[in-house]
């Protein structure tokens, strides 16, 4: 039983990284729109994301829940040394969806759409960003329970080189997945092309993240290379996303997008699979040892 709420907890990180990754990233895709585009692009994003945008967050709620009930020492442990990100990506999530409910469905327009529009695209990159940070946290061993200052104990659990590198190129994932999602979604082929630009460089951006998280890495002594390339498992799974993503741009340049949605979803799935899977059981790694789910 025990392992079924594991996979179950697996599972809902995934599908929110998917599903409320592809939601923060429509935003960050608006955020690096330019102007005279924006509204051709929001109007586009409204009509994708607007039915089922609050539904996404069930799922990061059934992972607390799993954690506060399955595991709550680990529960604990990071609601108490890492509360500042954590924090900080829930207002996030707040204010992203009162700014999306308001702009999109206020019954007046007047000038506070501008201060929603403002809100929405900065409260979508910084929520991927902290959950990122969050993410890269938990397993750099930064996290110390037996500090004895402030900083060491709630600030610089999170605030390090790693753990930012992984928020960004979590945004960058985001705004990928995002990018490639809205191209099925553009009718018009001229806001296709802008969608396939925008995924063009959510991918470079996540390659050069990407690089600078194993830089990172290697810098803080973290066994993040052993822990891709170091298994059968890792291996596969980085080959199997690097064919994906051939196919991918292949499709994309070919005109093709019926399955794009699958293929990136694929890519995400093989990320999550390659990074958690050495460490496993541990889900957060302390300083001075590991908090595994299995006791």
């Amino acid at each position: 039983m025990l392992y079924v709420v594991i996979v179950y907890l697996w599972v809902a990180l995934l599908l929110y990284l998917l599903l409320g990754g592809a939601d923060f990233g429509a935003g960050i895709i608006e955020l690096f729109t330019s102007y005279d585009n924006k509204a051709k692009a929001r109007k586009i994003m409204y009509n994708a994301i607007g039915p089922i945008w609050e539904a996404n967050h069930m799922w990061l709620i059934i992972a607390i829940v799993i954690l506060f009930v399955g595991f709550p020492n680990i529960y604990a442990t990071m609601s108490i040394y890492l509360h500042i990100p954590l924090l900080i990506m829930l207002l996030g999530i707040i204010a992203r969806g009162t700014a999306f409910a308001f702009r999109n469905y206020d019954a007046v327009v007047d000038n506070m759409q501008k201060v929603y529009n403002r809100i929405f695209v900065y409260s979508s990159f910084i929520t991927p960003l902290f959950l990122g940070i969050i993410a890269g946290s938990t397993v750099s061993g930064k996290v110390d329970i037996h500090a004895n200052t402030f900083l060491s104990a709630y600030i610089f659990s999170w605030l390090n080189w790693f753990s930012v590198s992984i928020g960004f190129f979590t945004v960058s994932l985001c705004g990928f997945i995002a990018a490639i999602y809205l191209i099925g979604e553009a009718i018009e082929p001229i806001e296709r092309r802008r969608f396939v630009r925008k995924a063009v460089q959510m991918n470079i951006a996540a390659v050069v993240f990407g690089a600078l998280v194993f830089v990172s890495a290697i810098n803080d002594k973290i066994p993040l290379v052993d822990w891709v390339f170091g298994n059968w498992v890792g291996i596969t799974a980085v080959t199997a996303a690097t064919i994906s993503l051939v196919i991918l741009w292949w499709l994309i340049y070919n005109g093709r997008s019926k399955s794009l949605r699958l293929l990136a979803g694929f890519q995400i799935t093989m990320i999550l699979v390659t990074t958690t899977y050495k460490h496993y059981p541990n889900i957060v790694i302390l300083k001075n040892g590991g908090l595994p789910v299995t006791n």
